[in-house]
């Protein structure tokens, strides 16, 4: 099985897909480090990555995914996949749970305003949560629990009971 972790950034998707991903035996992956240069250096600056810009980016992921299922893995993968459109290509199949981190603009703005070294500009939140749109079927969590409860909430709504 994989677990997709997504949301806006700043909803906790690193912090609970590793420790999810411990809790679970699995290994954890973070969709960033998928991201071509070019991508992470225009999110530096502020700007807004386009569809033409994330389509190579979701169909290397998906091609790991495919790997992923082929080799009998479990994984959980922090992807932020805010478009209906970007999620098919990371629900390849029935094995592949998708977990919505939902949180309010103010709280995810407190967050990335408390954050360092990372790449991701805060003054992108905007268009973020501008782009989000909300999943259907997903397993939905408040990001406003701490983390422990986030991942025990997780770990409650799975399909099977993941050792």
């Amino acid at each position: 099985m994989i677990i997709v972790l997504m949301g806006v950034s700043g909803a906790g998707k690193t912090t609970i897909g590793r420790l999810l991903a411990e809790e679970l035996g699995w290994t954890f992956y973070d969709a960033d480090e998928f991201h071509p240069p070019a991508n992470v250096e225009k999110m530096r600056r502020g700007e807004p990555l386009t569809d033409d810009d994330r389509f190579p980016w979701l169909l290397k992921l998906s091609e790991f995914l495919r790997a992923l299922l082929e080799a009998g893995s479990n994984a959980v993968i922090a992807c932020s996949a805010l478009k209906r459109v970007y999620r098919e290509h990371l629900l390849i199949d029935e094995q592949v749970l998708l977990v919505y981190l939902k949180g309010d603009y103010q709280t995810i703005q407190d967050r990335l305003n408390q954050r360092r070294d990372h790449f991701m500009n805060p003054s992108l939140l905007k268009s973020q949560f501008a782009a989000l749109e909300e999943p259907e079927g997903a397993i939905t969590v408040d990001v406003a629990a701490s983390p422990a409860e986030i991942v025990r909430t997780i770990r409650e709504n799975l399909p099977i009971v993941a050792e």
